[in-house]
């Protein structure tokens, strides 16, 4: 089976996956650089799964790599790869969470009917079943909140997984007109029922410092501009 590893370098995370005669598959792009004697294959997709993929956007062309050796994914980022274990079970991911996975995991494409223009999502996501190891990516570090009969009220976009089985919908914060629109909050992800919630609330302080360092830099540059203009 291949094994997989984050590897860190200067504060940069990159995801690495050891073949040895194993098979990897991953999402279209991700590959960054690969040693070793490792083939690329990218198989046609079905007529369903190219349509859906004019339609959403999403990239149904996922390379598979096999042979011996190292493969190193990206790109290379401050934010956060995660590996888990599927076990038979199914989940969303946020577009562009997938990085790659075992060939035991189908990888797919849903229409999100609980999502709308305004939840801050998309409209399209992908789906990942079956057994096996799964990398995925979010902003940050990864809080696990598991509902059991219940619900989650997010403001944002920033849960990056959940397990298939929960109810998904966006709704106007608040009852009543004034409490919609005065409320502040506007329209909100919720998700209900039992399962897993895995979230990202706070980018990495890395994301954070060079948040900071670029609108430092900016700010300095504006007077600078203006004397020039």
């Amino acid at each position: 089976m291949p094994q997989y590893e984050i590897v860190d370098t200067e504060e940069l995370r990159m995801v690495k996956v050891t073949l040895d005669g194993d098979t990897v598959r991953a999402e279209s792009g991700a590959l960054h650089y690969m040693i070793g004697n490792i083939e690329m294959v990218t198989k046609k997709p079905s007529v369903g799964g190219f349509l859906k993929s004019m339609v959403s956007g999403e990239s149904v062309f996922r390379p598979t790599y096999t042979g011996n050796g190292e493969v190193f994914f990206g790109p290379p980022t401050f934010g956060e790869y995660h590996i888990i274990e599927l076990n038979g079970n199914e989940m969303v991911l946020d577009s562009g969470a997938y990085i790659c996975s075992d060939l035991g995991i189908e990888v797919g494409i849903m229409r999100n009917k609980g999502i709308t223009m305004f939840s801050g999502e998309g409209i399209w996501q992908t789906t990942v079943s079956g057994t096996g190891t799964l990398v995925y990516y979010s902003e940050g570090p990864i809080q696990e909140i598991n509902l059991v009969n219940s619900t989650l009220t997010v403001d944002g976009n920033f849960a990056v997984a959940r397990d298939a089985g929960l109810n998904y919908e966006v709704k106007m914060l608040g009852k009543g007109m004034i409490s919609k629109f005065a409320g502040g909050e506007g329209f909100v992800n919720v998700i209900s029922g039992t399962g897993k919630v895995y979230l990202s609330p706070v980018p990495s302080r890395f994301n954070n410092l060079a948040g900071r360092v670029i609108n430092d830099t900016v700010s300095k540059m504006i007077p600078f501009i203006g004397k020039q203009s």
